[in-house]
């Protein structure tokens, strides 16, 4: 395999990004270009990915055309993606063509989750305790290592509780392992944790870093509902996640925009739960609360510029709007929030359709 391509100096307004996903995500990211003067071109496997309404080009194909990637790189000056669910040997196809972040090997790391805990656990961070699980004899070890009650999860693919079991003894495991059809899984310990919060975080080209205020996350059904800034956290455990993330940008030779999900432990410490390789959901409220939001600080980073102040100028709450949630627009409108609506054609149970955030002056004052 050649080696892989790099930006050899920051790319112009009038240049075009390619983002590989065509959610919500990537529509945000597109119209966070689009104020900085460049051009983006989704892919995506969808027809009617949301985000093609606002890219000036769209490429709809499978995410193993060759033939298709190779020309969506020649007509991009820089890669990235929107969600981590893209085929890692998709990014390792287009790097070879064209400059890609975040690089290919965070996002195969972050793909699987037994490959993300041993990541996280040889940085020296912390995690819910964890054992890998394939087998009838897996489950007993497991459950003899773990505990009970644990939560089983499939390596690979999952998303918002998706993939996921709760076990109360080995026989729950390997029944979990049928429903998964024998796809490889990790076994997690349940963690009595305070609350949930993340850092989200960038790094750029040029190896600077840059943490947003940590939001507390709060979820509903296994999706996340609310984020709110400023969190519980301490100041000095704020300083401590953001220490985390750049532990974890350096190690990956990040570039871009991440986030780190973290349990908040009754006894104050921070775990990490997983790694988003990519901007996130608990990030949203930074488009109206900073200078600089999640989004255009990732395409900053990918095009090669200098990361943006992210510092946070007010308080807080953003609140997804899921499902049919959004079908109440003209009410939502009229709320005094900042209102984002994703273009979705048809509201799903458990799907986000949108967010709402509100602001307050800063700290109350």
């Amino acid at each position: 395999m050649s080696e892989h391509k790099r930006l050899t100096a920051p790319i112009a307004p009038g240049g075009t990004i390619g983002i590989l996903g065509g959610g919500q995500l990537g529509r945000m990211l597109a119209l966070a270009a689009a104020r900085l003067g460049l051009k983006t071109h989704i892919y995506s496997d969808e027809e009617n990915a949301p985000a093609f309404q606002v890219a000036a080009l769209r490429t709809h194909a499978r995410y193993d055309d060759e033939a298709v990637l190779a020309a969506f790189a020649g007509a991009c000056d820089a890669v990235t993606f929107e969600f981590e669910n893209v085929p890692s040997a998709t990014a390792e196809f287009l790097a070879d063509h064209v400059p890609v972040n975040p690089n290919p090997r965070a996002l195969a790391i972050c793909q699987d989750r037994l490959a993300e805990k041993n990541f996280i656990a040889s940085l020296g961070l912390k995690t819910p305790l964890f054992a890998s699980i394939a087998s009838a004899d897996d489950a007993r070890d497991g459950i003899a290592k773990i505990g009970a009650p644990a939560v089983l999860k499939t390596c690979r693919m999952g998303y918002d509780g998706k993939g996921q079991a709760k076990i109360a003894d080995a026989g729950d495991i390997v029944q979990a392992l049928g429903s998964f059809k024998g796809a490889p899984a990790i076994l997690e310990a349940f963690v009595d944790f305070s609350f949930e919060a993340s850092i989200v975080a960038a790094r750029g080209a040029d190896g600077a870093f840059a943490a947003y205020d940590p939001p507390e996350n709060a979820h509903e059904n296994h999706i996340l509902k609310r984020s709110t800034v400023p969190s519980r956290l301490s100041a000095a455990q704020a300083d401590e996640a953001k220490a985390m993330a750049w532990k974890i940008a350096e190690a990956f030779g990040y570039v871009g925009v991440f986030a780190v999900e973290l349990f908040v432990g009754r006894d104050g410490a921070l775990l990490v739960n997983e790694i988003a390789p990519r901007v996130h959901n608990s990030g949203h409220w930074t488009i109206e609360a900073c200078v600089v939001s999640q989004f255009e600080q990732h395409i900053r980073a990918v095009a090669g510029w200098p990361l943006g102040d992210g510092s946070r100028h007010s308080d807080a709450v953003m609140e997804n709007l899921i499902g049919e949630e959004a079908n109440d627009w003209r009410a939502l409108s009229a709320r005094g929030g900042a209102l984002h609506l994703y273009g979705k054609s048809e509201a799903r149970a458990g799907r986000k359709m949108g967010h709402i955030t509100w602001l307050t002056k800063k700290d109350g004052g």
